[in-house]
């Protein structure tokens, strides 16, 4: 596996530079939050965060994005008690809503979703401390804790998830598995336990050599290779 210094190298050679490279991954670049600004985060805008990425797996991103404002308007601001106690009625209603896309089994994630924050907030104090407090180091539990008691939460929408709410973060895309492939750490797409388990044994590694957060090194990886 290379070193962190050989793969910022890689991405520097193709973004002009090592200076320019650094000054597309500040954290206002990159949209990564403390966890103090995240611990604040409301459970509506948890619940609302998580929604979009469900309903955007599979979908154009634009067509959500562009229903957005009739998503937060069908799902009344995402309060996450209102939707622990989603009724046959309400999703009916949804099912009628032109304002947002109408996909019964994402509809009824939202159900599950809000119950799942709310056991989280009564075990931690609150959801969004629970996340802001989970250690980089093991941020494949994280996601397996998403995926085993939300719904809809496997795959790649737990991690757009959590980039989208400025949590240290790596995502799997395209890009980052070609470079995870080409720097040696897998030979393959990770999906396995056992392959997750050594990407983020490399993220921990380039993480110690360099200081640099999870999604900082994630961006480099993904500019340190033709895809």
């Amino acid at each position: 596996m290379k070193n962190f210094d050989e793969v910022f190298s890689a991405a520097a050679a193709r973004k002009g530079g090592g200076k320019a490279l650094d000054a597309m991954l500040t954290p206002v670049k990159i949209g990564q939050k403390t966890p103090k600004q995240i611990a604040k985060l409301g459970d509506d805008r948890l619940l609302a965060e998580m929604t979009r990425r469900v309903f955007q797996a599979g979908f154009n991103w634009s067509v959500i994005d562009n229903k957005w404002d009739g998503f937060e308007a069908a799902f009344e601001g995402f309060p996450v008690g209102r939707w622990t106690l989603m009724s046959d009625e309400d999703l009916d209603r949804l099912l009628a809503d032109t304002g947002i896309v109408r996909h019964a089994t994402k509809i009824q994630a939202v159900g599950v979703n809000a119950r799942f924050l709310q056991e989280l907030a009564a075990e931690s104090g609150s959801a969004a401390k629970a996340i802001a407090e989970w250690p980089d180091a093991d941020y494949v539990g994280l996601l397996e804790l998403f995926k085993k008691r939300g719904a809809r939460m496997g795959g790649s929408t737990c991690q757009y998830f959590l980039r989208g709410i400025g949590k240290s973060s790596f995502v799997l895309s395209s890009s980052v598995v070609a470079a995870l492939i080409a720097h040696g750490v897998v030979d393959k797409a990770p999906a396995s336990k056992c392959a997750l388990v050594a990407v983020q044994g490399a993220f921990n590694q380039w993480s110690e050599e360099s200081g640099r957060s999870l999604t900082q090194i994630s961006r480099v990886l993904a500019m340190s290779v033709d895809v």
